[in-house]
């Protein structure tokens, strides 16, 4: 019976501390959206240039922003510039979900918010889990968004 009550004591602690690490990260998303968008606000070209940038300050690791317009036209994007100057509002991930479109939806009706969807992760094979922080750039046609995996 002890040896049960220990268990799950050490199952209730590993939760909480998965918890709070979840949280801290999301908080850190929560808050590089917020200096990109400041940055955006204050000087939308240099702003763009940076967040562009593969090894700017606006990436860590997995964690990097990406901006787009409310048409759905990716703006700045470090990790697959490819993808910058395209529409992508009727994109759809592997599940069929179009969170591009969401993203969009999310910036205009909230102003913020958290989307799901599946993702590639950088350097690495196969979709992922991913839930991305959506922030309206205030006097902007534009949005930030920043993600981190599951």
């Amino acid at each position: 019976m002890k040896r049960v009550a220990v268990i799950l004591a050490v199952m209730l602690v590993s939760l909480c501390l998965v918890g709070n690490v979840w949280a801290d990260e999301k908080q850190k998303v929560v808050d590089v959206c917020k200096k990109a968008a400041e940055a955006i606000k204050a000087d939308p070209a240099a702003a763009l240039c940076e967040i562009n940038k593969k090894d700017g300050k606006f990436v860590d690791g997995d964690l990097y922003v990406f901006v787009m317009n409310m048409d759905g036209v990716m703006m700045a994007h470090p990790v697959k510039p490819a993808l910058i100057g395209k529409n992508l509002y009727d994109f759809k991930d592997k599940a069929g979900n179009a969170f591009f479109k969401k993203f969009v939806e999310v910036a205009k009706d909230k102003g913020s918010g958290w989307v799901d969807y599946k993702w590639p992760k950088p350097g690495e094979d196969g979709i992922f889990d991913k839930t991305s922080y959506i922030l309206m750039v205030e006097d902007s046609p534009m949005f930030v968004g920043a993600g981190i995996y599951k």
